[in-house]
């Protein structure tokens, strides 16, 4: 692995679970920053700003700053700012991330939206909201979203995500949500600009083998799955390609790049 010059990691299901530690995780990213790699965390939760993510990881024992965190909210505002700038914008979301949705014009109440953001899934996901939603889109607005995981690990097991609401709004609306977070090529690509190293010079690490792994392979990059998190056996099988390297946790990752 004397090719790599920097490594992407996931966070959710492979640093932690519910924003706990798994095992080793944070004794394996020290030494891979004692290594001198460049680092950045690529993740799809929506639940939380950059600052807050940092904060939280830090107190658990990371070596994590804000400016190594690039989050689908970040990408998203970015996303917008180029395809539809100024452009009336609504937002589903669990969580706050208005912060890292900086320049987006985001309305709310009776105003019709030209564009509606869908983040990720929680209790606001409710009926009378998945509805308000439709009909806008019916009028006319496209759909942005930010990831479409179909659920997620948490300490209370599998939950449901983003995906599945998500697929009902497409075939009900007739239309087709654009990705601005993971499997997005674009995700990728701004994370290698923000560590400044080719596709070939990097790895990813992920517990999604299609959203994290294969995704970031069909980018250039080297893709590692960790069996933990939302990581199963039978969506392996069934997966549309094969992880170039599979270890059971991060903890493994530094004796790979040894």
């Amino acid at each position: 692995m004397d090719s790599v010059r920097a490594v992407l990691i996931d966070i959710d299901g492979v640093l932690t679970v519910s924003w706990q530690p798994l095992p080793g995780a944070v004794e394996a990213l020290w030494e891979i920053r004692d290594r001198g790699l460049p680092v950045v965390l690529l993740t799809n939760t929506t639940s939380r700003t950059r600052d807050s993510i940092a904060a939280t990881l830090s107190a658990a024992g990371f070596p994590v700053a804000a400016e190594d965190i690039l989050t689908a909210p970040a990408v998203t505002a970015a996303y917008l700012a180029d395809r539809c700038p100024g452009a009336r914008c609504s937002l589903l979301n669990s969580g706050d991330i208005r912060e890292d949705l900086a320049g987006v014009r985001l309305v709310e109440g009776d105003t019709v939206p030209e564009v509606v953001i869908v983040g990720g899934a929680g209790p606001e996901f409710g009926y009378a909201a998945l509805d308000r939603v439709f009909g806008q889109l019916r009028q006319g607005a496209r759909l942005v979203a930010m990831h479409r995981n179909l659920y997620w690990r948490t300490d209370r097991g599998l939950r449901l995500d983003t995906g599945a609401f998500l697929l009902g709004l497409e075939k009900a609306a007739g239309t087709r949500a654009e990705i601005t977070g993971k499997p997005s090529p674009a995700f990728f690509e701004a994370a290698l600009a923000h560590l400044g190293v080719r596709a070939d010079q990097a790895l990813m690490v992920g517990d999604d083998i299609e959203s994290d792994v294969l995704a970031a392979q069909r980018v250039g990059l080297t893709g590692v799955l960790v069996r933990t998190g939302k990581y199963l056996p039978e969506v392996h099988r069934a997966a549309s390609g094969e992880p170039d390297h599979v270890l059971d946790s991060f903890a493994d990752l530094p004796a790979l790049l040894r």
